[in-house]
């Protein structure tokens, strides 16, 4: 499924305002479902593929390497409840961004950091963001993260979504999605739900 962007601002609609969309590449989807269905004002988080030039990808072709897509997640929140910046915080929090398309043992442009931006508020933000994490040093080695404009996005197939809710006793989510759900609880039990 296709879903051209922008879809949500944030403009008063009979009075009411409409959530917005983020979208961030941070490594296998599975980790950043799991992390940001996590939040207050997150409405929903759905995993999915963009960045690349194959129209209905496949999770195997995506995975292949050859469609240039990212493994992504598709945030839709609440602005009144939870702001862009702190999903950035929550973002860079949850993964590395200094290394180049990999995250941990999962190899390959399909795992590499990203933001894909909606607007050009957004943008500001992440690249404003970006630099202060630069400036301040909070990484050893310098950030690699794409900053994109989001230009679609294809929803990953159906046994993808809810994984770790579906899954928790698997492997993976026990030794990757795991410790990042206590890193977010540590740092953001505030923020959640």
């Amino acid at each position: 499924m296709i879903i051209s962007f922008p879809v949500f601002a944030t403009k008063k609609y009979n009075g009411y305002v409409k959530n917005e969309i983020a979208v961030f590449g941070g490594g296998c989807f599975w980790c950043g479902e799991a992390v940001f269905e996590r939040l207050q004002g997150v409405k929903k988080a759905t995993s999915g593929y963009t960045g690349g030039t194959k129209e209905n990808p496949t999770y195997e072709q995506v995975c292949g390497g050859q469609t240039g897509h990212v493994e992504i997640i598709r945030v839709e929140y609440d602005p009144a409840v939870v702001s862009y910046e702190v999903l950035l915080a929550v973002f860079f929090s949850t993964h590395d961004p200094t290394t180049l398309n990999r995250q941990g043992n999962d190899v390959g442009t399909q795992y590499r950091s990203a933001i894909f931006y909606a607007t050009e508020e957004q943008k500001q933000k992440a690249e404003r963001f970006i630099q202060k994490l630069q400036e301040e040093k909070v990484y050893e080695n310098p950030i690699v993260t794409e900053l994109s404009p989001l230009k679609n996005f294809y929803e990953a197939e159906s046994y993808h979504q809810q994984y770790y809710e579906n899954n928790k006793q698997a492997s993976y989510c026990q030794l990757v999605i795991n410790p990042k759900l206590e890193k977010l609880q540590k740092q953001y039990s505030h923020l959640l739900k």
